[in-house]
């Protein structure tokens, strides 16, 4: 076996799942696994300035590439994570969280060792994990290959993260390689496909109009191209949600905007709503994209897709992968569709601003602008997410939100995530001044590994969002003054960045064409009015004060 170990085992089938990076932040029970993750000959080492930022990049990282794995040490190390993990687990990110643990002796003599709580009990954070994991284990020399493999597993298969407990010695013991392809197949029911099948047809055969909801369960599942053919052949009115932007092409004929219950514009709610069948695939209607759950979707006439289970009406077919659900939504619309292209409308269009002074409307403007197929484009939660949510995004754009979490700060070391991803990507983020702050160490992390992200910071002097929705004078939504366009000289000494500061919209237009194609990270500080925030978002924080108002 040439010293084969436990810990090249994981390695190798992480590799195998499509994982090239592992990111995290080395601690003592973590160091000697990580040699082998330094020999390994095709899975790279990605440190982060914190374990926090390494979760939210590893969420980016599995956006992108489908999964992601990050390793911490024990107790203080998984503990800063957790709360990016959580964040995975509820937007359906299978994230590997690999823990590094004091050796198997130290733990059954229950010795009072540092980064514990001091009382011998080792399974403290196993126990807070299971909340926010499909699955966990504490591998053994005996159960590591057979609990990997199941693991990773119900990971990939049910897109959510899982924790493994790696003691020191463990991931050192000696174990044969996988001797065959990891097993990832999905039950399938064909009876209740059959049946699924049946009760579409009977729902579709006469409809004189259909359209399309799409969601970010359709992204986890790698439905783009599937979808895309679908819409290409038979056009019909289609919208996404906010968390599922970019799902589907947004330039296809048909596209209907951004669905946002009573807040989306006349023509996407009419034509969603009211037509004979709704066809909701990988949806979950949450408060913030809905605002406050106006959404009209009446059940009666909805086939809902979902990533194992479809419902026709009020009836549930479980053991129904989404993959196969869409194939045979798709053979029905060829068969019974040809009438529904008379419903489409034409999209939304922002609206024009012509401040010369920045404005939300006049940065979304230019931003509709500036955008190319092709680009990775973050947008943190508040006016960054919100204001997004007008634009039409060329083809091939991905957009990567966390509208159903919401952690601020996120999206910038899920930027990182990203580029690391997809290097050859132009990655471009849009961030409050307020969220920034939270995460920005990773700037570092970034120009240390030569990306050259291109940085929207909106700087409307502290938390807007929470302004609107309560407190809007209050020292609480303040925030200490940065000198932003400095920044990146204080966090390498290595390679240097650009940076402007921009109050002007003909400023913000300039610097975009400078910025566009760069080699450099490109820092954009962004001064807007402090209490604008885009129409979206007025409707959203609406809702969000009436409900936290009782």
């Amino acid at each position: 076996m040439n010293g084969y170990t436990v810990g090249d085992y994981l390695l190798e089938r992480l590799n195998e799942s499509g994982i090239d990076h592992l990111f995290g932040v080395p601690g003592d029970y973590n160091l000697q696994f990580l040699d082998s993750v330094i020999a390994h000959p095709r899975l790279a080492w990605v440190g982060c300035a914190n374990e926090l930022n390494a979760a939210y990049a590893a969420d980016g990282y599995a956006r992108c590439r489908g999964a992601a794995a990050l390793l911490t040490t024990f107790g203080v190390g998984e503990l800063s994570a957790i709360n990016g993990v959580a964040g995975s687990y509820a937007e359906y990110l299978p994230v590997v969280h690999i823990v590094g643990a004091p050796s198997q002796t130290s733990q059954h003599n229950a010795e009072l060792l540092h980064h514990t709580l001091g009382d011998g009990d080792f399974r403290h954070f196993l126990r807070m994990h299971q909340e926010i994991s499909v699955a966990s284990s504490v591998l053994t020399a005996d159960n590591a290959a057979a609990e990997i493999d199941r693991l990773l597993r119900c990971a990939l298969t049910e897109h959510r993260p899982v924790y493994l407990l790696l003691a020191t010695n463990v991931a050192a013991s000696p174990l044969a390689p996988p001797s065959s392809p990891l097993d990832l197949r999905i039950s399938r029911h064909d009876r209740q496909l059959a049946a699924f099948a049946d009760a579409a047809e009977q729902l579709l055969a006469g409809a004189r109009s259909a359209s399309m909801l799409v969601d970010f369960l359709a992204d986890r599942t790698g439905q783009h191209e599937r979808l895309a053919a679908w819409l290409r052949e038979v056009p019909m009115p289609f919208a996404t949600l906010l968390m599922g932007k970019s799902v589907v092409p947004e330039s296809l004929y048909g596209f209907a905007g951004t669905y946002a219950g009573a807040s989306s514009a006349p023509g996407t709610r009419e034509v969603i709503e009211q037509s004979e069948v709704i066809i909701t695939v990988g949806v979950k209607f949450t408060d913030t994209v809905t605002a406050g759950f106006t959404q009209q979707i009446d059940s009666s006439k909805t086939i809902d897709v979902g990533l194992n289970a479809c419902r026709v009406r009020e009836r549930c077919f479980h053991d129904v992968p989404m993959a196969a659900a869409l194939e045979v939504l798709h053979r029905l619309a060829r068969q019974h569709g040809s009438g529904w292209r008379q419903h489409i409308v034409a999209p939304p269009v922002l609206e024009e601003d012509r401040s010369a002074s920045l404005t939300q409307g006049s940065f979304w403007q230019a931003m509709q602008a500036f955008l190319r197929p092709g680009d990775i484009v973050l947008a943190d939660q508040g006016t960054a997410a919100f204001g997004i949510a007008a634009l039409r995004l060329p083809e091939n754009t991905r957009l990567l939100v966390q509208t159903l979490w919401g952690s601020i700060g996120y999206t910038l070391p899920a930027a990182f995530g990203a580029a690391t991803a997809e290097p050859d990507r132009r990655v471009i983020l849009i961030i409050g001044d307020g969220s920034a702050q939270l995460t920005v160490q990773e700037l570092g992390t970034m120009l240390r590994d030569g990306q050259h992200p291109i940085i929207f910071l909106l700087n409307n002097d502290g938390y807007t969002v929470e302004r609107a929705i309560h407190g809007a004078e209050q020292r609480y939504n303040d925030i200490a003054r940065w000198n932003w366009t400095h920044l990146t000289q204080a966090l390498s000494l290595d390679n240097p960045a650009e940076s402007w500061r921009v109050t002007q919209t003909v400023q913000l237009e300039e610097v975009m064409q400078l910025a566009a194609d760069s080699s450099r990270l490109s820092l954009v500080e962004v001064v807007l009015p402090r209490s604008d925030i885009p129409p979206l978002l007025a409707a959203v924080t609406r809702s969000l004060h009436e409900r936290n108002s009782g």
